[in-house]
């Protein structure tokens, strides 16, 4: 049966058919809904992990038990996962174990665009990438071969465009292997003289699997009649090729992106006059071409940063771009903001309010550097605000201790926020860690974490108590507050009391994200236009459900939730519910 399929439900569909039994990641866009996908399977065990370490050392795990497992992740993500990746890769299976890991070029949910198939090369694990919903669903299956014979996990590159559009796939049968019986093997203990022999055998399988580069049906040549330019390509910018060169144009579109072949690039070459590399980011198909001794075209002809597009690849080839429609450029910018009612917001406008230095974190509060809050300084990677504020207050002494917090979600605080405040009770640090509690992972989609008392099905699951938790990681219990972040007076008067005391804090800022279905709201706010003085004090708090119009401010009732955050500002006593 054909349908349209997102490439994230495509692959996990290509798992689910492949008998995947076990799937374990962290939520991080664009790769969420693999996973989401894959646990409206009752017969693939599915839940969520603390962060990607963990995810992909369970999902080895059932690997050692013998059921075919998977993991999935975005780009940063694999970043986590390195450290038992690079091992897994010497150490081997039992059964096939897959890694999704979705890139994002352009970088419209991340805080970096790194090509994750460097990691593929460094951990001299085979990658497969996937050029549209069809071929995600195939190389879901193809992995697990792949794993099998060869021995080793398999990574597979999803990116954005691949991840979040839409093509026709055909769906087939679940096949479920035996289970592999688990058989005690001295040689998987990594250690001396069993990691050199596992490194001779790790570099035997990338000769195998050169090999098997040259011809599998995951490559193929595409020979058009126009040899004047050979497109050697993968992924979207195959897609991109297509569009733009048509039916003629001869292509070798890559499936198998690592290890690449030698021979069918070299025979290809041979058989175009130009060979042009189309590849987004960085120059790894280009550096191999150049590597084999065949002069081509690549990062000369296109950039090394961003997203490609059609028409980008045709301004690049020097090739006219087709008329299209533009928005107005009269229509003001809409830059992303925090939801009206929003619990973060309280926290960073007092922040602000008391000119504090904010170390950031990844999720949806890192809108709390923009305007008009502007009240974060810097963010890092997940988990640093805790680590990254301890070293910042070694160095800058009590100056910096009494005016600075760093911030960070539940999702995130599990994920590895929680070493990082080891660290700074266990070296007693003078640091205030505000953890924004919203019960959910809100940045990807409302996904569950260990916090929330649920797992990935919404089933009861256990619960970790932060409060608790914090005490047990060496916080005094009378250092572990917890505040409404709709009450500005007592997250003002706490984190004052906070940042004065000399010793490791932790403020837990706990409301429960208003999107999060079931959510009590108030009625919308009304403005008494009479009282209104038109201050526009108001809108320092940068909520998208208040505005001004003819000196006044207005409230928009569809998206007002009745937070009363803002009456809270109003001398005048112009907003009332």
């Amino acid at each position: 049966m054909k349908e349209l399929m997102l490439g994230n439900k495509a692959l996990a569909r290509g798992l689910y058919e492949a008998g995947c039994m076990v799937i374990s990641s962290y939520p991080g866009t664009p790769s969420t809904e693999i996973t989401e996908e894959a646990a409206k399977y009752n017969d693939i065990y599915c839940e969520w992990a603390p962060n990607e370490k963990v995810a992909l050392e369970v999902a080895h795990g059932a690997s050692l038990g013998g059921r075919r497992a998977a993991c999935a992740m975005k780009h940063v993500g694999l970043n986590v996962a390195a450290d038992p990746l690079f091992t897994i890769s010497y150490q081997g299976l039992n059964a096939g174990l897959v890694v999704c890991v979705a890139d994002d070029p352009g970088m419209h949910s991340s805080q970096n665009e790194q090509d994750s198939r460097h990691y593929a090369q460094a951990a001299k694990i085979p990658m497969l990438e996937p050029a549209d919903s069809a071929e995600a669903l195939l190389f879901g299956k193809k992995a697990y071969e792949i794993s099998e014979k060869f021995n080793t996990p398999v990574l597979i590159k999803m990116c954005t465009r691949v991840s979040h559009s839409q093509s026709v796939v055909e769906a087939g049968e679940r096949q479920v292997p035996a289970q592999v019986p688990y058989v005690k093997d001295p040689t998987k203990v990594m250690m001396t003289a069993n990691s050199r022999n596992a490194h001779v055998r790790v570099e035997q399988r990338t000769k195998d699997l050169v090999e098997y580069a040259e011809s599998c049906d995951l490559n193929r040549v595409e020979m058009g009649k126009d040899t004047s330019v050979g497109i050697i390509t993968s992924s979207t910018s195959y897609q991109y090729a297509r569009e733009v060169f048509g039916e003629d144009a001869c292509v070798l579109k890559l499936g198998l992106i690592y290890p690449l072949p030698e021979k069918r690039i070299k025979e290809f070459a041979a058989k175009v006059d130009r060979v042009i590399v189309l590849e987004e980011l960085d120059p790894f198909i280009e550096n191999h071409c150049k590597q084999l001794g065949i002069p081509v075209s690549g990062k000369d002809t296109f950039p090394i940063c961003g997203e490609f597009s059609q028409n980008l690849v045709r301004e690049c080839m020097g090739i006219d771009t087709p008329d299209t429609l533009h928005i107005d450029d009269q229509i003001p910018g809409r830059p992303p903001v925090m939801c009206a009612g929003c619990p973060h917001r309280g926290v960073f406008y007092t922040l602000k309010k008391n000119k504090c230095m904010v170390y950031g974190d990844i999720g949806c509060y890192t809108l709390g550097a923009v305007a008009p809050l502007n009240s974060m300084d810097l963010n890092v990677c997940m988990g640093a605000s805790c680590s990254g504020l301890h070293g910042f207050n070694k160095a800058m002494g009590e100056e910096g201790e009494q005016h600075s917090v760093g911030v960070i979600g539940d999702s995130t605080f599990m994920h590895s926020g929680m070493t990082g405040i080891a660290d700074i009770s266990y070296n007693m640090s003078n640091s205030t860690i505000i953890i924004l509690d919203n019960s959910i992972t809100g940045m990807t989609g409302h996904q569950q974490n260990p916090t929330t008392g649920k797992n990935l099905r919404g089933e009861p699951a256990g619960k970790v108590d932060l409060e608790a938790l914090c005490v047990a990681l060496g916080f005094a219990k009378e250092h572990v507050r917890v505040v409404d972040p709709y009450d500005l007076a007592e997250v003002d008067r706490v984190l004052k009391e906070e940042l004065a005391a000399s010793c490791p804090s932790i403020i837990i800022s706990r409301r429960p994200c208003v999107m999060i279905k079931g959510t009590v709201h108030q009625p919308p706010l009304k403005v008494v236009t009479d009282h209104c003085k038109g201050c526009k004090a108001c809108m320092t708090i940068g909520c998208p459900a208040i505005s001004v119009r003819d000196g006044k401010a207005q409230i928009d009732t569809t998206l007002c939730i009745g937070c009363k955050v803002c009456t809270q500002m109003c001398k005048f006593d112009a907003l009332q519910s």
